[in-house]
């Protein structure tokens, strides 16, 4: 199956798509766009270019398990997004993900102005790898 995933942001919104073997999640790209109704347009575009036939959007729900106002805004992305793209959309916990992204970028010395640019497309290959471990160990086929 086809997934993209969404590490959603105010100002930057990282992306990863997997092909129809599953077998990597791979970086896709870093959207720069500030503007909530370009955002979306080019989201919407994002999963008709990948062919996406499932859109996987991090949900960054507190540590204590709770739900604030960034996941919120996502869970109504994800609503959104399936409603106007046709696309089932799952929402998937992205705890962590964003400091786990900083590590393998300090690990790999990638720092400053370079790092900002791809920090959130790491998280979201980050979450769709998670996403992706699950449906092995549960057996949902690709």
């Amino acid at each position: 199956m086809r997934i993209l995933a969404i590490d959603y942001g105010d100002s930057r919104t990282g992306l990863a798509y997997c092909l129809e073997s599953e077998a990597i999640a791979s970086p896709l790209e870093t959207l720069f766009e500030k503007s909530p109704e370009k955002r979306f347009k080019r989201l919407l575009e994002a999963i008709s270019e990948n062919k996406s036939e499932l859109v996987v959007v991090g949900h960054p729900i507190n540590m204590d398990g709770s739900a604030g106002p960034r996941a919120k805004m996502c869970e109504e992305l994800a609503e959104k997004l399936e409603r106007e793209s046709g696309v089932k959309t799952v929402l998937w916990d992205e705890r962590v993900t964003t400091v786990q992204a900083i590590g393998i970028l300090n690990e790999t010395n990638v720092r400053g102005k370079k790092r900002k640019q791809v920090v959130d497309t790491v998280a979201a290959t980050l979450i769709l790898e998670s996403y992706l471990d699950y449906r092995r160990k549960k057996g949902i086929e690709a």
